[in-house]
């Protein structure tokens, strides 16, 4: 990689993050600076799914220089791969644009196709060329669970977490506080602010389509790593936790009271599902941002009317940002990453 390449990309991925601290009231135009916000829990922003795919970016750098505020990665931990393969069909191998670049010098400029140690380097060589970027959520489907056996359980995953992203990390412990949970802390404090956020990863846990479709798995990511925060606090030893697990699929009510023991429920403050059925089906979407949980709503082309899955127009991909916002979700995500200013829209919700 060229010298001016290299500048040329560390400059565009400064001035994304530069936009991340301007103090300017936020609004619903696409390509808007952000602003400064009372809480994390306050704005909605963008995401992009599966940006891990190399025909949606070249390289995960490109990912993370493209604006969007979450980006979503594609685990599997079976015993008939190694490691923790990051890939959306292969469940022996890695396919996907991340490097595992040792520093901002070496981003798109190694081979592609590996773990997720890779792309957990490549988020820290970034992170490091880009002081005080904005906060980034890292949705991580684990497409078939976790696979304690072959020491890929939650205690293997925090370690990764730590050994990789390091103080770039935002913790759960991060956010309880003195609190006992996260519920509790979220419902008294909220969210950190936007601006104490900057230049954090928060990741996410959703349970992946194989492993709800496994009829001998019974204890699926949500549950076993929201039980492993309950043990971690219990100990005292909460800050070795690096994720948030969520409950997957939007649903009438509090979905926590009949999919979780109650000891869990206090465990879950990020919910993730469809955002047709959110914004469709009666559901009180206010009810989550009054709680200040986080609502990740998913495929946000397919609220009606539909939008092109890819490439909409800019105004009416923007539009549906601000439709989403309007109904509290805090990340609409999609496949739009050809919109870079639809990606990096950061507005208020609700």
């Amino acid at each position: 990689m060229s010298r001016y390449r290299l500048a040329v990309a560390v400059s565009t991925a400064a001035l994304v993050s530069a936009a991340t601290t301007l103090a300017l009231p936020l609004t619903a135009q696409a390509g808007t600076a952000e602003a400064a916000a009372p809480s994390y829990g306050d704005t909605t922003s963008v995401g992009v799914h599966n940006a891990y795919e190399q025909d949606k970016y070249e390289y995960f750098a490109d990912a993370l220089d493209s604006g969007a505020s979450l980006l979503e990665l594609d685990v599997w931990t079976n015993v008939i791969g190694k490691g923790w393969r990051v890939s959306h069909n292969n469940p022996t191998g890695n396919d996907n644009n991340c490097e595992n670049a040792a520093s901002a010098g070496e981003l798109r400029t190694k081979d592609r196709d590996q773990s997720l140690d890779g792309c957990l380097a490549d988020m820290r060589a970034w992170h490091d060329a880009n002081p005080g970027h904005r906060p980034t959520l890292i949705k991580v489907e684990m497409k078939d669970g976790f696979y304690d056996k072959a020491d890929r359980g939650p205690d293997e995953l925090d370690a990764l977490l730590s050994e990789k992203l390091g103080d770039a990390l935002l913790r759960p412990s991060d956010v309880t506080k003195d609190h006992a949970t996260l519920d509790e802390a979220v419902g008294a404090e909220g969210w950190p602010s936007r601006d104490a956020m900057a230049g954090k990863f928060l990741v996410e846990l959703i349970p992946g389509t194989v492993e709800e479709d496994n009829p001998a798995d019974d204890l699926w990511t949500d549950e076993e790593y929201a039980t492993h925060l309950k043990d971690l606090a219990a100990k005292g030893t909460l800050g070795e936790a690096g994720a948030f697990p969520a409950v997957h699929g939007a649903e009438k009510g509090d979905p926590r009271t009949e999919r979780y023991e109650e000891e869990l429920r206090p465990w879950f403050v990020v919910f993730d599902g469809d955002a047709a059925t959110f914004t469709g089906d009666g559901i009180d979407t206010a009810w989550y941002q009054q709680h200040g949980y986080l609502t990740v709503m998913t495929d946000a082309h397919k609220v009606a009317p539909e939008l092109d899955s890819t490439e909409p127009g800019e105004q009416e991909a923007s539009d549906r940002v601000t439709q989403l916002a309007a109904s509290h979700a805090s990340f609409a995500t999609c496949d739009w990453y050809p919109l870079p200013k639809v990606l990096s829209m950061v507005v208020q919700r609700g």
